[in-house]
């Protein structure tokens, strides 16, 4: 278990591992589609996504099989399902749990964080998950407060009374968001003002730009990572009938070994770290970032925390958009900044409207 230090902590804390989730290959996916395995369904309707690529761990909580999950959050893949399933799902500050043992998607990008049905078990499970682990090198290694204090102190009365929260203008509604989520996310800014909070609206212009940025670092990172996947160090290997030279075997193994979503994401990013292109694409993409993080820091400046949409649309069904990857990957639209800026990310959902007690009608 060394190898994985997150279970390795779970197992000393005595809690007991049930098993693996399903999830996009390689966390390349924004609703569990992209899997070996095939689709997971959302529990709550068995014909609608899950959310992804963590859509595994999402279902599984949201279903009542297990209280916990772990999940990866590269660009919402925490999140997002959180929003559709109706769980919390949170990423971690960027080097806050480490990801020693995790395979790697997009190392600059990458975090893996809890999945619960309440915000104390998931701040209970980071205190469990979260620390410095020095055989990671981005692990930061400065001692961290509770969370779970944290969460503790949010319960009481008139917690949120003077608190300063910032609405994300480019993130709050408009173009691609259903109605009904922005609808609901303008229900919940006004149960904060409320409650006593002070609500700031926030310009962050740069944030209009972070998907496309993300889409050309994401791959870029991702095809430098996946390069390892060649036949000769481990793994699958396919030698083809009529070749068998180094070269031919690497072509077949991935050919056969990765999916359609993985490869396009592949080919996107040798595109984009190719010679004559590395400056106007990966570089370009490296300055908005830049922004983003600017963006976030000007932000916190004036208010305490920042909201938005977790998702700019519900759960829509299983196989709608899986031919269509610009509409997938717009699915990210409301969580990507975070990670582009290495800040922590959390989705909470708004469960007035459903019965407490309510359990879903199906199982993923």
């Amino acid at each position: 278990m060394a190898t994985r230090p997150r279970v390795a902590k779970l197992r000393a804390a005595g809690l007991v591992p049930l098993g693996k989730t399903n999830m996009d290959e390689f966390a390349m996916g924004s609703t569990t589609e992209f899997s070996a395995y095939g689709p997971t369904h959302n529990p709550w309707d068995l014909d609608r996504i899950p959310g992804g690529s963590g859509g595994g761990s999402a279902a599984a909580v949201a279903a009542h099989e297990a209280p916990l999950a772990l999940g990866s959050d590269t660009g919402g893949s925490i999140r997002q399902p959180g929003a559709v399933t109706g769980t919390v799902g949170v990423k971690p500050t960027y080097g806050g749990v480490s990801r020693y043992g995790a395979i790697a998607l997009a190392s600059s990008l990458d975090q893996v964080g809890p999945v619960s049905r309440t915000v104390l078990d998931a701040a209970l499970l980071h205190d469990v998950i979260g620390g410095h682990d020095p055989r990671d090198s981005t692990s930061i290694p400065d001692a961290w407060p509770s969370m779970a204090a944290a969460a503790r102190e949010g319960l009481q009365a008139d917690t949120l009374r003077g608190l300063r929260v910032g609405v994300v203008k480019e993130l709050a509604g408009g173009e691609g968001f259903q109605a009904g989520v922005t609808q609901r996310f303008q229900e919940t800014v006004a149960l904060l003002e409320s409650a006593g909070a002070v609500v700031v609206e926030i310009d962050a212009p740069s944030f209009a730009y972070a998907i496309s940025a993300y889409y050309l670092i994401l791959p870029a990172e991702a095809s430098s990572n996946l390069a390892k996947f060649d036949s000769v160090r481990f793994g699958l290997r396919v030698t083809p009938e009529n070749g068998a030279t180094v070269e031919d075997v690497m072509a077949a193994t991935r050919e056969a070994g990765f999916g359609p979503e993985v490869k396009r994401r592949i080919i996107l990013g040798t595109y984009a770290l190719s010679a004559g292109y590395y400056d106007a694409y990966y570089g370009s993409a490296q300055k908005v970032r830049t922004l983003v993080q600017r963006d976030f820091q000007a932000a916190f400046e004036q208010v305490d925390l920042l909201v938005s949409p977790s998702a700019p649309t519900t759960a829509f069904p299983i196989g709608e958009r899986i031919d269509d990857p610009l509409p997938m990957y717009l699915n990210d639209l409301t969580t990507i900044p975070a990670n582009l800026a290495g800040v922590p990310g959390h989705e909470h959902p708004r469960t007035a409207s459903r019965p407490k007690d309510s359990l879903p009608t199906g199982r993923p």
